[in-house]
């Protein structure tokens, strides 16, 4: 028997900062998942598209902080105090291991440290740092050290991609807390946007068009994978009898849907070059790439969009 969640709080009434730091935050720890894989794929072809991955990564971690204290409005103070309480006698770092919002401002804290690193490690493989120290910090993330790093910070970047989703599953509001594929579906929704952007930025390197066919490929899985786990969001929300709250959004779901189609069809069409025809063929190819690329980044902003604000 299935029983409808008791909700008994009151909205919080987010603005469009939060959507925009839960945009941000899921190609944050989605680019640099990408970029791990991509380097660490065993193909050194697939290098170029991981720095783009890696540069991504740090603006986008960037940001967020900014538009979390953004959205507190007048009580910006209170980010400050979830990082340090400043309680007379007992003043300190303040983390609240039992508090997912404690855990996840401090995993978003301690992971800026990996996109800034790698940022900085790529301006100094592409030769735009020149300095002898600059060296030897890429000589030092150079070997075992470096894999360590970069997988260490994929995991949080993992982390921080899905965080955003379970901390609105584990809040107690209609909708958010009537699912569990909410982190799940963030997370997937957070890869598939960062694939989209570094194919995207890829024309302006030309050496990372080698990565190419397999950053749309890997889209269309997620994209996949996304789509599969929102059919199985709708199916929880409607067995708690809270489906309605999201009727209201219908264009933001349908705008969803089609950014994770048309990467799902790029799968089952990948572009061809025929004899005779390159050119021309690659030009096109080119346009749907960038096509779909924007319709896939539109369509994870519109997933967001329509889960916040389903339940306000």
């Amino acid at each position: 028997m299935l029983l409808a969640a008791e909700h008994f709080v009151r909205a919080p009434q987010w603005q469009w900062y939060i959507l925009g730091y839960f945009f941000f935050a899921g190609l944050a720890g989605g680019s640099y998942v990408l970029a791990t894989l991509l380097r660490r794929s065993g193909d050194p072809y697939d290098e170029a598209a991981a720095r783009i991955a890696f540069y991504i990564s740090f603006p986008t971690t960037l940001v967020c902080p900014f538009l979390l204290t953004a959205d507190l409005g007048t009580s910006w103070w209170k980010f400050w105090h979830m990082m340090i309480n400043v309680t007379p006698g007992a003043q300190g770092l303040n983390f609240k291991y039992w508090s997912p919002m404690s855990v996840g401002a401090w995993a978003l804290l301690v992971f800026g440290i990996f996109p800034t690193v790698s940022a900085l490690e790529a301006l100094i493989l592409d030769k735009r740092v020149r300095h002898p120290m600059a060296d030897a910090l890429a000589d030092l993330l150079h070997g075992g050290l470096g894999r360590a790093f970069n997988i260490v910070g994929a995991i949080l970047g993992l982390y921080i991609a899905s965080y955003t989703g379970v901390l609105l599953s584990v809040s107690n509001q209609p909708v958010w807390s009537d699912t569990w594929a909410l982190g799940g579906l963030f997370l997937v929704s957070g890869l598939s946007g960062s694939a989209a952007l570094v194919t995207l930025l890829a024309r302006y390197r030309p050496e990372s068009s080698y990565s190419e066919a397999r950053l749309r490929q890997a889209d269309g899985y997620f994209s996949a994978l996304e789509l599969i786990l929102l059919v199985v969001f709708f199916i929880t929300v409607a067995a708690a009898g809270t489906v309605g709250r999201t009727l209201p959004w219908l264009l933001l779901w349908l705008v969803a849907l089609i950014g994770m189609a048309a990467p799902i069809v790029g799968l089952a069409r990948p572009p061809r070059i025929s004899a005779g025809t390159g050119a021309a063929t690659l030009a096109t190819a080119r346009v749907d790439t960038t096509v779909v690329a924007i319709l896939v980044l539109v369509g994870v902003l519109a997933l967001r969009a329509a889960v916040i604000f389903s339940a306000q």
